[in-house]
């Protein structure tokens, strides 16, 4: 099964699929879907709780190519 992420307007990423998330300690988080945090304010990070709702979070709902090209 492919991996989908969704961006939900002004929310969070919806994460699906067969994926592995790993925590910082490098314990993998036993999980099949996820609503992760975009706004930054979560206190659930990296996971959303809601909180873009409450602090007016505005974000694109489509990627948006920089301008300029970094050199590799």
């Amino acid at each position: 099964m492919a991996i989908t992420i969704k961006i939900r307007e002004n929310g969070p990423y919806f994460v699906e699929g067969e994926f592995r998330l790993v925590d910082a300690q490098g314990n993998e988080v036993p999980i099949k879907k996820a609503a992760l945090c975009r706004c930054g304010g979560s206190t659930t990070k990296p996971f959303c709780d809601g909180t873009h709702s409450k602090i007016g979070f505005q974000g694109a709902i489509a990627a948006v190519e920089s301008a300029e090209k970094k050199d590799s």
